[in-house]
């Protein structure tokens, strides 16, 4: 179509005329020659140099916003929950960081996930709540990598009631009690199940919460940490896992890995089985220390962290070759090993009514497995991991 047949109206033609070359310009096409001036014509021709008009606005809108995706060098996988102005504006940095943060580590685990073991696509459900806020839950279901992967967004803020609040209070929160109070809560955790049992599952969360005491001062901290859960033990996984998160934490204190490594063997543990869940990894809570943006940085490297830790594993043992016994232990791993009940996350037991109980649910096992005795001598190398010294892990 010749951008001559959209200035033909007069009463339009200087503002299509100056989309044009505006678009022109910003594709570095120098001859403008191709652009009338305006000139007389008939009611047809008016009427469709207005629609034509329409459409090149169209077109430069959705230039505009692929220009402003590729400048963050983001694709994400649906609409921010803040919007893509807001998390491009440099306001409440804090909160729009954390934001942006979390969609860039989602975007980049499922869509590795499915470019390297999947034939299909995760299902995306971006949803809203009432309250305030909302969510992006990306799930894939019955792959023939994995049977069960969730990576889940919440944005949510809203009022803290008085119970919360005396839960903050009982963790040494500094604030007044009887009282509801604003709260804003970013985070992405993640439940990864996969099919083959020489494959670990693999766990993680990382999240932003800050609350005002309502006198004009803001709490905030940050927390998060991520674990793997192998069905049978792989020393050189085990290694490359912590090495992975070892790096992530030394680059921002040397004494994080070893503190935060600890209190993940601490937090993890199955009481009925006396034994810490799977190889360990990192936790950490309530850090709001030595400042904000060096608290944003240490999440920042650990939130990117997931990806290198865990896809190469899955690349190493996804075509391993498995037997009936095998798959039996790893469902009986399943049911000894369910995730503490009372695991803190982006929907944490202070906001627990600000996620959907449909994402909660969503990285729920398909399969597993309980006895009330656990069989021994049955299952080959089962040992290996029930043994398996988290202390020792070679680093």
């Amino acid at each position: 179509m010749s951008l001559r047949l959209l200035f033909y109206c007069p009463r339009r033609a200087i503002t299509i005329r100056s989309r044009c070359v505006a678009v022109l310009r910003h594709h570095g096409t120098a001859d403008l020659s191709v652009i009338p001036t305006p000139a007389k014509t008939s009611r047809r021709a008016v009427l469709f140099s207005w629609v034509a008009g329409g459409i090149v606005g169209v077109v430069a809108l959705a230039l505009c916003t692929r220009r402003r995706l590729q400048a963050t060098g983001r694709k994400y996988m649906a609409e921010p929950i803040s919007g893509y102005k807001a998390l491009t504006a440099n306001v409440l940095e804090s909160r729009m960081d954390m934001e942006q943060l979390c969609m860039e580590v989602q975007e980049r685990l499922c869509r590795s996930l499915e470019e390297k073991f999947e034939d299909k696509k995760f299902r995306v459900d971006r949803w809203t709540r009432e309250e305030g806020g909302g969510g992006i839950s990306c799930v894939l279901q019955d792959g023939k990598t994995f049977e069960k992967a969730g990576v889940n967004i919440s944005v949510v803020h809203g009022n803290l009631p008085p119970a919360a609040v005396k839960q903050m209070r009982a963790r040494g929160k500094d604030l007044p009690e009887d009282k509801t109070l604003p709260f804003y809560a970013v985070g992405i955790s993640c439940v990864i199940h996969p099919v083959n049992p020489m494959v670990p599952t693999f766990h993680f969360n990382y999240r932003y919460f800050e609350i005002n005491d309502g006198a004009g001062k803001i709490d905030w901290w940050f927390g998060g940490g991520a674990d793997l859960t192998p069905m049978y033990l792989n020393e050189e996984d085990a290694a490359h896992f912590h090495r992975t998160f070892k790096e992530a934490c030394d680059a921002s204190d040397p004494e994080y890995y070893p503190k935060f490594k600890k209190w993940c063997d601490n937090y993890f543990v199955i009481t009925h089985r006396g034994e810490s869940r799977g190889v360990g990894g990192i936790f950490f809570d309530d850090l709001d220390s030595p400042s904000k943006q060096a608290c944003m940085d240490f999440v920042s490297r650990c939130a990117r962290a997931v990806v290198q830790s865990y896809v190469p594993i899955v690349g190493k043992h996804h075509k391993d070759p498995y037997t009936d016994e095998h798959k039996r232990w790893q469902q009986l791993r399943r049911g000894s090993s369910l995730r503490k009940i009372k695991e803190r996350g982006p929907s944490t037991p202070d906001v627990s009514t600000a996620t959907r109980v449909k994402t909660k649910l969503a990285v729920n096992l398909n399969t597993s497995n309980f006895v009330f005795v656990m069989p021994s001598g049955r299952f080959p190398s089962e040992h290996g991991l029930q043994s398996y010294s988290k202390a020792k892990t070679n680093c």
